[in-house]
């Protein structure tokens, strides 16, 4: 494995891996059970998906890979090809995850009638899932790439980031989306933020 980790996997180890599945498989979980089942919107690269989708007629299958590798882009000028190959894993992980659940009927109770609760449930399993990927140097996807950029870019604290690239999608997105519907998005975006900044560690600026 020596010989195998520098040049795929920088700085590998099973327990860096092993966290990237458990963090993977966290979030998906309630992306899966939670978020699509309740229709919580998403700020972000998801959101902007969505927005794209509705004023333009854009489709998600093309808007999805541009605004994702436009994401991992910049990450790499600025992050690194260590976090690229790293995010390249870890995004497959929580794809593969995401499927997993697919194949089966949801496991938690319908919230859709309780959007405050299952805003924060949601957030609470995004919060901890993305924070543990994020701490072993990956991102699951592009908005985590672009929120570690812009910190690293700034010295901004990565929660900071996450919320300045939600909010204005979300802001955004009330040209089309009922305001009550966005402040319960609100919520997930704001607790998953501070959620995957403290399990990052709160430091300001991403480091490689």
């Amino acid at each position: 494995m020596k010989r195998f980790s520098p040049r795929l996997l920088p700085d590998f180890s099973w327990g860096r891996l092993g966290l990237i599945l458990l963090g993977s498989a966290i979030a998906s979980f309630g992306l899966y059970n939670i978020h699509q089942q309740c229709g919580i919107t998403e700020g972000g690269v998801l959101g902007s998906v969505l927005l794209l989708h509705h004023w333009l007629g854009l489709p998600a299958s093309i808007a999805t890979p541009v605004l994702d590798i436009s994401c991992y882009l910049l990450a790499l000028k600025v992050l690194g090809g260590g976090f690229i190959r790293w995010s390249i894993l870890s995004t497959a992980c929580v794809s593969c995850f995401f499927r997993l659940w697919e194949c089966r009927p949801p496991v938690l109770p319908d919230l859709s009638t309780q959007p405050l609760a299952a805003a924060v449930l949601g957030a609470l399993f995004v919060g901890v899932g993305v924070g543990l990927v994020v701490r072993q140097g990956g991102s699951s996807g592009g908005d985590d790439a672009l929120a570690l950029s812009i910190s690293a870019l700034t010295g901004k604290r990565v929660s900071l980031c996450y919320l300045f690239t939600d909010l204005t999608v979300l802001a955004l997105s009330l040209s089309y989306i009922p305001a009550k519907r966005i402040a319960y998005s609100l919520v997930t975006v704001t607790i998953s933020s501070w959620l995957i900044d403290l399990i990052q560690g709160g430091r300001k600026g991403a480091s490689q």
